[in-house]
């Protein structure tokens, strides 16, 4: 098998506002770079319409085609421009350009040519940048070299927003730091306009982001201290002016002029869209309260939708400045993941923190979020340096009917404050309800959290750096809702402080790691059963082996070991030197997957604790530690037959690398079959494929049609006349232009009635063949004398021949009876 077999990808939860999106010209596709692929949404019902697959590394930016407005041109930092026709996600041709590239820009001026941000040919490992133009060569090769690139400007940042085309491609502006350059392509020349670092009183005048009127003259720069500027007569060095507008106290992530330059766009970290006026620059709309700071703002090309992406991995479809139409929200990704990476057993839903003092629902097949779940319920304060609470632990049980929280927070020079809320499922809202708040449920921080997976008790165990490990049983009650949780035990051992803990797969065991020694209890009797000896370090985290090998406890040392203990005989049966930084098990198998450092970098093991060579293994995964990661279920279970491939067969590994990207594993089998679902859900050019659709749409209907057909033979000459006049006459023709409906019901009625001589011959039909029927069942009572000798011999099936049906034998008869005169005279010819 070949190495490359599986490989790794972006699969859900990638940065959907890492560069400004595109909106198609009838303003009904929003698209955006997400990860390695270009994903394709729908404007009016927020829906994942589909994705353009084929890039190898980060989609760096995504333009429409000035020459054709069904493709669209995407760049990557793996060398290439690719030219798409996104409504049916095919990829049309691939230039290659041999340069990681940055940012991409095209003007309908400059027709079969394509601005990108490439680095500087001789410093390719340093943050040098240029501005080149390249020629797309035409030719009927789907993949073409484009390496001749013409250097237009030097020095320039990556930053998508940094560069601009004005007045209809006359020219292009670019900033970075505190310099304005313009190059005009008719007379070759450059002009730079520079500004002072304005630092005496505090304020910050460098460039953020620039932005061209599309008709006249004008160039509209964003700056860190919140000010714009609009620069006119910048045609000649020393004549140039500007004047200023001030309404933001940030710095000016983003500008945007709309397409007949009437209006100027701006956003910031006050998550306000702001809408100057050109004509008029003292006067300015505002939409406030978009809920994250604004990153990036487009305008479809005829100005009737905006978009706004957002720091909080959100993209804003909002009709003209008025109001906010849709929301696509992708997986929130903030400071850090505290709580780790679960799956909601109910809905499969990937479950980690989300907005501040919230756990965010995630859906990892449709590339969604469901929604938030507010677990602080207090109000958040933007401000840095203000302590608040934040979620930092979180557990699910077996069945998904009750979810635990862990919030702290710690105030200088005061005492660690820790809440414990139990919340119950409520079928009625489909979400959780708040059950039991459990103040100060430790005296110091919790270090682990779970549930017992036992069906016979809803148990929940924590344990701190307190010292102790509790036990918290629900009261029994006939209505869970109505009940209220408890501690019911508290252990320790020899004044060691617990760090991690693990259930066995049947809740008949607790192992909890005191430092160095790893202690196992029965949760029936709180029994201390035994303890297990390892070598030194302090035990950072603990897994029981499952299905087959769940005699088998494993646990990771700081001392760089991995041990496996033998529950059967309180023995270590193996362990081997390795900096695992965390041990994840598949819930579905025997499997177990370990994230090892090594040199700055993370390789990955997964193995099973009975077989001494690991199923699969990968060196140098990603840079950095991985801390995060999770075995989510499949939907539909692969059959990969190939030894390294079985482990992903039932279930899907996903982790978060140390920049917060969030990564899968992926097989050919699986692409494979990705790509016939996506041809399979493209219909009726690319509209969004809802569940509502699926549910009640033409393809559900047409399957229905034909199971109706199998089973009812009848059903089609029962059906209702289809196309009547009168039908059409009442549903296709507007109200007030329709005659009375007493003229029109006569009409219809009769158009429902069958003629009496089509019925008569129906009924003759009928007649006739039912006596047909009658005569062939008489006959088969009669025997053949032919049919003894055959019969003594036992039935057909022991000469190979297979038995016929009475249905086949009627049909048999039929033919014996049809009039076969005119074949003899076509043997005598």
């Amino acid at each position: 098998m070949v190495e490359m077999e599986i490989r790794m990808v972006h699969r859900g939860g990638s940065k959907i506002n890492f560069r400004e999106p595109v909106i198609t010209h009838d303003s009904r596709f929003l698209l955006c770079a997400a990860g390695e692929s270009v994903n394709v949404y729908s404007t009016s019902t927020e829906e994942y319409v589909h994705d353009l697959q084929g890039h190898t590394d980060l989609v760096t930016g995504v333009v429409l085609n000035p020459s054709n407005h069904l493709q669209v041109y995407s760049c990557s930092a793996d060398g290439t421009v690719r030219l798409w026709d996104f409504t049916d996600a095919i990829l049309i041709k691939t230039f290659i350009i041999g340069y990681p590239i940055y940012s991409i820009y095209v003007s309908e001026k400059h027709g079969g040519v394509v601005f990108l941000v490439v680095p500087m040919a001789n410093y390719k490992s340093s943050e040098l940048f240029q501005l080149v133009a390249v020629h797309l060569p035409h030719s009927g090769d789907q993949e073409v070299e484009a390496r001749e690139l013409s250097a237009v400007l030097c020095d320039v940042s990556p930053h998508p927003g940094a560069a601009s085309f004005g007045r209809e491609g006359e020219y292009i502006a670019a900033v970075k730091g505190l310099q304005l350059e313009v190059f005009f392509f008719k007379k070759q020349k450059s002009y730079r306009f520079s500004l002072k670092s304005g630092m005496k009183k505090g304020a910050k005048n460098a460039f953020t982001c620039v932005s061209c009127h599309p008709k006249e003259d004008c160039i509209a720069t964003g700056h860190e201290n919140g000010k714009i500027r609009m620069w006119r007569n910048f045609n000649q060095k020393k004549e140039y002016t500007y004047s200023t507008l001030h309404w933001h106290h940030g710095a000016v992530n983003t500008l945007c002029f709309t397409p007949e330059g009437t209006n100027l766009l701006s956003g910031g970290i006050e998550s306000v869209l702001v809408h100057w006026h050109y004509t008029q620059e003292n006067q300015k709309d505002f939409l406030p309260r978009l809920g994250a700071a604004i990153t990036h703002i487009a305008v479809s090309p005829d100005g009737s939708l905006f978009s706004t992406s957002h720091s909080d991995n959100k993209i804003t479809i909002i009709q003209s400045c008025v109001k906010v139409s849709a929301v696509i929200q992708g997986l929130v990704k903030g400071d850090g993941v505290w709580t780790n990476l679960i799956i909601d057993p109910r809905s499969k839903a990937l479950v980690l923190n989300g907005k501040p003092g919230h756990l965010q629902f995630y859906s990892l097949h449709r590339d969604k979020q469901l929604y938030n779940l507010d677990i602080v319920q207090q109000e958040y304060i933007h401000e840095e340096g203000l302590d608040q609470f934040e979620v930092v632990k979180a557990a699910f049980d077996a069945r998904g009917d009750w979810l635990a929280t862990v919030e702290e927070r710690r105030k200088k020079g005061a005492e660690l404050e820790i809440n414990l809320k139990l919340w119950a499922y409520d079928k009625l809202t489909q979400s959780f309800v708040l059950n039991t708040t459990v103040t100060t449920p430790h005296e110091d921080r919790i270090t682990a959290m779970f549930f017992s997976p036992s069906p016979e008790t809803t148990m929940l165990v924590t344990t701190s750096l307190d010292g102790h490990f509790k036990a918290w049983l629900l009261a029994d009650h006939s209505d869970a809702n109505e009940g209220f949780w408890a501690c019911d035990f508290v252990g320790g051992y020899h004044l060691l402080k617990p760090g991690c803990c693990s259930f066995s797969a049947d809740g008949s065991l607790l192992s909890v790691g005191f430092q160095e020694v790893v202690t196992v209890w029965s949760p029936a009797s709180w029994e201390l059963l035994t303890t297990l000896s390892q070598p030194p370090g302090a035990i950072r985290d603990l897994c029981f082996g499952r299905l087959s090998c769940s005699k088998y406890l494993l646990g990771a040392s700081t001392k760089n070991q991995l041990c496996c203990w033998n529950l059967l005989t309180c023995s270590l049966e193996w362990s081997t030197p390795m900096d695992v930084s965390l041990l994840q098990t598949d819930p579905l198998s025997e499997n177990i997957a370990a994230f090892c450092s090594q040199s700055g970098s993370s390789d990955l093991f997964v193995f099973k604790p009975s077989e001494p060579r690991p199923l699969y293994s990968q060196k140098a995964l990603c840079t950095g530690k991985v801390q995060h990661a999770v075995f989510a279920p499949r939907d539909q279970m692969l059959e990969s037959c190939e030894e390294r491939t079985q482990w992903l067969n039932r279930s899907q590994l996903y982790f978060f690398t140390q920049h917060m990207d969030l990564l899968t594993f992926s097989t050919k089998t699986e692409e494979d079959r990705l790509l016939t679902s996506s041809k399979q859900l493209m219909v009726d050019d690319s509209v969004a494929v809802t569940p509502f659709y699926l549910l009640l749409g033409k393809h559900r209907g047409q399957q229905l049609e034909k199971q109706e057909a199998l089973t009812n033979p009848m059903a089609e000459r029962t059906q209702l006349p289809q196309g009547s006049i009168a039908i059409k006459e009442l549903l296709h023709t507007p109200a007030h232009v329709l005659p009375s409906a007493s003229f029109l019901c006569a009409m219809f009625v009769r158009s429902l009635l069958i003629s009496s001589s089509s019925a008569r011959e129906g009924k003759e039909h009928e007649e006739g063949e039912m006596e047909r029927e009658k005569e062939e069942e008489d006959s088969e009572g009669e025997a053949d004398p032919r049919l003894g000798e055959s019969a003594a011999w036992g039935p057909p099936e022991e000469f190979g021949a297979p038995a016929l049906t009475k249905a086949q034998e009627r049909e048999l008869r039929k033919v014996k009876t049809f009039d076969h005169s005119w074949l003899s005279s076509l043997l005598d010819c």
